[in-house]
C-alpha cells in the first residue's frame, strides 16, 4: 500500500505535471523533515515545523533553501488537511525567514565563446558534446534539464527553433542563431552517433544513463573541467550560469522583458525582472547622453 507521501507525490505529478527532479526535491525535503522530527505525517504540528526550521538555521542553510523546504512541507500539510489526515493546516502561523536578494552570476559573450570553442575544437566526442550543449543553452536559454532531455525531433534546424516542454509540462518555442544552427548540424551529423543506441530519441543520448540521456551530474562535472581548461575559476560557472548569461545578454541588448520571460519559460515576470540589474548603468549613461540639459553650463555672476 502506498504511503501518504507517495500519494501526495502522485497527486503533484498528475495535477501539476512536475518533472521527476521537482518531485524528487519534494520527497527529499519532506522526508528530511519527518525523519529529523521522528514523526508520522498525522503528527505534524506548527511546533514541529518551527523546530525543524530552527535546526536548518543552526545548520547554516540559506534562507532560500529553508523557504524551499518549508514550501514543500506547506504543500504536504495542505494535502493532509484536505484528506482529513490532520485537523488543520499548521503552517499559516509559521513566519518564514526573509530571502536574501542575490544577483545572478553570468558570463560575458566572449567568455562563453571561449568556453564553447575550446570544447568544440577537441577531438574527443565527449568534449564536442559539452561544447554543443553550452552553445545551445546560451543561445536559447533552456534549463539544463530541458536541454539534456530534448528529443531529437524537437529541434527544427530549418526554422532555427525548438519546441520544448518545460515546468508543469508547458510547451514553449525557443529560438537560436545561425552559429548555433551550424554547431548543432555538425554535432548531429558527426558526433551524436558516438553516444546513441539505434533506438535513442534524445539529442544528447547516453547509453550508460538510466534515463537514456546525459545526466545533470555528468554535465555539471564536465562543465567544471571545461572551465578549468579555459583558465576560468570553476566556481564562476554552473549549468544555471549559462542560462543567466543568456538572459543577461538579451536584456543588455535591449530585448523586451516579456520576450525574455517567454524564452525562459518563467510563469511570473517578477522572476525575470532580476536580470534588469545589468541595465542600471546603461540607464544612467542614457540619461546623461540624452538629457535636455546635458550641455548646460553654469555662468559665474
Amino acid at each position: 500500500m502506498p504511503s501518504t507521501l507517495e500519494i501526495f507525490l502522485d497527486e503533484l505529478a498528475a495535477e501539476k505535471g512536475l518533472s521527476s527532479n521537482s518531485l524528487k526535491a519534494y520527497e527529499t525535503d519532506i522526508s528530511q523533515f519527518l525523519l529529523k522530527e521522528d514523526i508520522l505525517p498525522e503528527q505534524i504540528t506548527a511546533e514541529r515545523i518551527s523546530s525543524f526550521m530552527q535546526y536548518l538555521s543552526k545548520q547554516s542553510f540559506a534562507a532560500k533553501t529553508v523557504n524551499r523546504k518549508v514550501s514543500a512541507i506547506r504543500g504536504f500539510c495542505k494535502f493532509l488537511a484536505q484528506e482529513k489526515i490532520i485537523s488543520n493546516n499548521p503552517l499559516p502561523d509559521i513566519i518564514l525567514p526573509k530571502r536574501e536578494k542575490t544577483l545572478p552570476k553570468f558570463l560575458s559573450k566572449e567568455q562563453i565563446d571561449t568556453l564553447c570553442q575550446t570544447a568544440l575544437e577537441h577531438q574527443n566526442p565527449a568534449h564536442v558534446r559539452i561544447g554543443t550543449i553550452i552553445r545551445l543553452i546560451f543561445a536559447s536559454g533552456l534549463r539544463v534539464s530541458e536541454a539534456l532531455s530534448l528529443p531529437l525531433s524537437a529541434i527544427h534546424l530549418g526554422k532555427k527553433q525548438i519546441c520544448v516542454k518545460g515546468k508543469g509540462a508547458k510547451e514553449r518555442i525557443v529560438f537560436f542563431d545561425d552559429e548555433t544552427k551550424t554547431v548543432l548540424e555538425n554535432y548531429i551529423s558527426s558526433t551524436r552517433a558516438h553516444f546513441a543506441s539505434p533506438k535513442s530519441v534524445f539529442l544528447f543520448p547516453s547509453q550508460k544513463a538510466a534515463d537514456g540521456h546525459l545526466t545533470r551530474d555528468a554535465f555539471f562535472k564536465s562543465l567544471k573541467k571545461s572551465a578549468v581548461e579555459c583558465g576560468f575559476s570553476p566556481k564562476l560557472i554552473s549549468p544555471h550560469v549559462l542560462r543567466h548569461s543568456f538572459a543577461t545578454n538579451l536584456i543588455n541588448h535591449d530585448a523586451d522583458l516579456r520576450s525574455v520571460q517567454k524564452m525562459l519559460g518563467h510563469e511570473n515576470i517578477a522572476t525575470t525582472e532580476i536580470y534588469t540589474h545589468i541595465t542600471h548603468q546603461k540607464i544612467i549613461d542614457s540619461v546623461f547622453k540624452k538629457h535636455p540639459l546635458k550641455n548646460f553650463e553654469t555662468k559665474e555672476s
